[in-house]
């Protein structure tokens, strides 16, 4: 195929943006135009792409069940698709099936190069994965190639650069829409990650649907992302900020969660995989119960998506949300999925280019989803990348990627928990490659400095979820954290140096 189908074309000329813009009319026709286009819009088809494959088995480890479709909601203010989404060609994106053959970690960890670094003249050992994944050359080469060979603005310029541009840049939003089996890309928005995510949510959707008396369900596993913007909003709208407890392992005690949800309830925003304590959440189950109360549902899925599959549809979330740095993409960019009606529904977070049909001085007319969303010039070079770490992971199969990151859980717990003084917290039945510990005796910034020295890179410190740490008494933790690059001779290598700091005798 050619580029030229993705050239924008100006909704009154028919033409290219370049060959008729706004000054080629008489400004009082082109105002009553638009008003007369854009006062009672149609809904916004969403494109007619190719079914996605149905998703492979999910080992027994995982808790998922099957939850009730939820209620739809009404549009806001809709306009027709922004320029480059309604003329996408699918056949652009390649095939995400898994690659033939075992999961071979060997062969994987040689497309990471940061992992042949020295740290201290030892091997790097990279058990940070819950704060961030490494990168491999598939991603590091795409983002290059863009910087190379398509860098553009995207949608507007009637130019080869800027289409290949857009076609890179949407196919990233197809390549995302397939990843979490989303029904339409217009359901995807690019945003700088999970943080920025909850926040627009918060500040655009929130804002509109939650007032006083209303009512917000958390849980005691979240990240402060998932705390903070909802504290702002409750505050600001008079509106109520409920917790739900979890008990001794770390997991949501299901009956006190339900008994917090009521008719005042707007929304449960809740974390899928805890990066504290590893802990999956029943996120199917969580998500049924609060939609028979008519509430809406965000769910986290930052520390979930490099790990378990992420089905949005399955889930039936309302919202889902990660960052590209987690999943072996790039930092600064990030995904928000909402439903078309629900995003439709939200007034625009930002203002600015991009996100608009029309403008007069008497009013704006917005594009429908993703484009509201998504004002300004993007972070067009690191969706492309973001969009080849998916590739990569897709292609490895992330049914072999939870086989073998399993493997590594069980191995990784119980070579800790034969260390003396050392207790593991979060002990949920279903979890994820997290394996928080303190060890007596020693404070956990000690621990991770002992264990930088002998180059292994973990995180010590609170992790940015504190209510979930002092529920078990504690300020901190050491966190070593799993991704489909480790292996058990990493794991050796940690409790090896942490049986040296119990015995008192280092090895540095």
């Amino acid at each position: 195929m050619t580029h030229s189908s993705l050239l924008p074309q100006h909704p009154l000329s028919g033409t290219s943006g370049l060959s008729a813009g706004p000054d080629a009319i008489d400004a009082g026709l082109l105002t009553q135009l638009a008003n007369d286009l854009f006062r009672d819009p149609p809904p916004n088809p969403a494109p007619q792409l190719p079914p996605s494959e149905p998703g492979a088995p999910t080992p027994d480890y995982y808790f998922l069940e099957p939850a009730p479709a939820a209620a739809t909601g009404s549009p806001w203010n809709q306009a027709p698709a922004p320029f480059g989404l309604d003329t996408f060609q699918p056949e652009l994106v390649p095939s995400l099936d898994p690659a033939p053959g075992p999961f071979d970690v060997h062969t994987v960890r040689r497309d990471f190069p940061i992992l042949a670094e020295r740290i201290h003249g030892k091997p790097l050992v990279w058990l940070d994965n819950a704060a961030t994944t490494q990168k491999p050359n598939a991603v590091i080469d795409r983002i290059a190639a863009f910087y190379r060979h398509e860098n553009s603005n995207i949608h507007r310029a009637a130019h080869d650069l800027a289409a290949r541009s857009t076609d890179a840049y949407e196919g990233a939003r197809e390549k995302v829409r397939r990843f979490l089996n989303a029904p339409s890309v217009q359901d995807i928005v690019f945003v700088r990650g999970a943080t920025e995510a909850i926040n627009l949510v918060a500040q655009s959707w929130g804002r509109r649907f939650i007032g006083p008396g209303d009512e917000i369900v958390i849980t005691w596993l979240e990240h402060h992302s998932n705390i903070v913007p909802w504290q702002q909003l409750a505050a600001e709208k008079g509106a109520r900020l409920r917790v739900a407890p979890i008990d001794e392992r770390g997991e949501v005690i299901l009956e006190e969660y339900e008994k917090l949800l009521n008719s005042r309830t707007r929304l449960v925003s809740l974390t899928h995989v805890s990066n504290a304590l590893g802990t999956i959440n029943p996120v199917k189950d969580l998500t049924a119960l609060a939609h028979r109360h008519g509430a809406k549902v965000l769910v986290d899925g930052a520390q979930a998506v490099s790990h378990l599959q992420a089905d949005v549809q399955d889930i039936d979330a309302d919202f889902y949300v990660f960052s590209g740095h987690k999943v072996f993409g790039p930092t600064g960019i990030g995904v928000l999925y909402g439903r078309s009606e629900i995003l439709n529904a939200t007034p625009p977070w930002q203002g600015g280019g991009n996100m608009i049909a029309d403008v007069t001085f008497e009013r704006t007319v917005y594009h429908a989803a993703p484009a509201r969303f998504e004002a300004g010039t993007g972070n067009i070079a690191d969706a492309v990348g973001l969009g080849a770490a998916l590739d990569y992971l897709s292609r490895l199969g992330l049914e072999n990627v939870q086989r073998h990151e399993h493997e590594l859980l069980v191995y990784g717990t119980e070579a800790l928990s034969r260390i003396p003084g050392l207790r593991i917290i979060g002990t949920a039945r279903e979890k994820a490659g997290v394996l928080s510990f303190v060890l007596e005796g020693h404070r956990p910034e000690e621990v991770g400095a002992a264990l930088n020295r002998e180059g292994i890179a973990v995180r010590s410190g609170h992790h940015c979820a504190q209510p979930a740490l002092r529920r078990f008494g504690l300020e901190a933790s050491v966190r070593p954290s799993l991704a489909l690059y480790n292996t058990r001779s990493d794991l050796d290598a940690l409790v090896a140096a942490v049986q040296q700091l119990q015995k008192g005798h280092p090895r540095y």
